[in-house]
């Protein structure tokens, strides 16, 4: 159905004149008939009979005129929904405890007129496909992961480098270090049920695993982080790799202990992606909001494998 048509019925209607219609719209008065006209045609029925006062719409032209305006309506909020400066900035943050979560809430406080919408999608295919396609203009990863490049019209900058602290239960034996080394924590048994075959994450670990001679499993269920905190809480002989930005609240009786890593220190590297040309003007606000130095994974005494996106 001819959307213009449309637009001019209910402007006729409205008016109750084409001639104060076609003034409306900046159109001939012949050319408000003739999309009148056509709709009728199109629809098989008369819409408005002509009368000395103008035109008065005919039964079947009040029918449809309800109809008709919720038309246009769709039709507007099918425009604005693909609108980047009448639409929110979507961006994925994989998950809502993470220093992503944290970055995207300083950044909403710093411009709380930007509308967002916060996803959290898991593979990393996936959010550059989300990418690619304008489901979302945004995603936090950790890039680039061996043998998985991204495809050019994608782009990343590293934005934050998170220290990696070992969260323990009170009666661990690393309970009461102020600090553990890499080193020290060779044949300690390191549970972390959400490392996920195939995600970037997974292969840090990997890298970790293989230049440290760490034990990470894996085995195993991931029902989330309340269970995992409630596991490493009554397990004495596990312990767990936690983001030092990762905001996790536990009860009082859990008697966690968040200790860091030194000797050196694992920093996990986090990395904005977007796609090129998206001209939503929220993600150059975000790319100018996250600009700058973050963490220090670059520093001495820091690790990361050799994957990872320069500064």
């Amino acid at each position: 159905m001819d959307l213009d048509a449309v637009r001019t019925f209910v402007t006729a209607a409205d008016a109750g004149r084409f001639q104060e219609a076609a003034a409306e719209l900046a159109v001939t008065q012949q050319a408000v008939s003739k999309r009148i006209a056509a709709l009728e045609r199109a629809l098989g029925v008369r819409l408005f009979t002509r009368t000395p006062r103008g035109a008065e719409l005919t039964i079947d032209g009040q029918a449809f005129l309800p109809h008709a305006r919720e038309l246009l309506r769709t039709a507007e909020r099918a425009v604005a929904a693909v609108r980047t400066d009448r639409r929110p900035l979507r961006v994925d943050v994989i998950n809502s405890r993470g220093a992503a979560t944290g970055l995207m809430r300083d950044f909403h406080r710093a411009h709380p007129d930007i509308e967002l919408d916060v996803v959290m999608l898991i593979e990393i295919d996936t959010a550059v496909a989300a990418l690619r396609s304008g489901a979302i203009d945004a995603s936090f990863r950790a890039v680039a992961a061996p043998g998985r490049p991204l495809p050019p019209d994608i782009a990343a900058v590293r934005v934050l480098d998170e220290p990696l602290q070992l969260l323990t239960g009170p009666a661990h034996a690393l309970a009461g270090a102020r600090s553990v080394t890499l080193a020290g924590l060779a044949g300690h048994r390191i549970w972390m049920p959400g490392v996920v075959p195939g995600t970037e994450w997974t292969a840090y670990y990997d890298d970790l695993v293989a230049a440290f001679g760490l034990t990470i499993e894996a085995t195993g269920p991931n029902f989330g982080s309340d269970a995992l905190l409630d596991t490493i809480a009554d397990t004495p002989a596990l312990a767990t790799f936690m983001g030092g930005r990762t905001r996790l609240v536990w009860p009082a009786g859990h008697g966690l202990r968040r200790i860091p890593v030194t000797g050196p220190t694992p920093v996990y590297p986090h990395a904005l992606l977007w796609r090129r040309d998206n001209p939503h003007p929220g993600l150059a606000a975000l790319r100018a909001h996250l600009d700058g130095p973050a963490g220090g994974g670059d520093a001495a005494g820091t690790w990361m494998p050799d994957w990872v996106i320069p500064r």
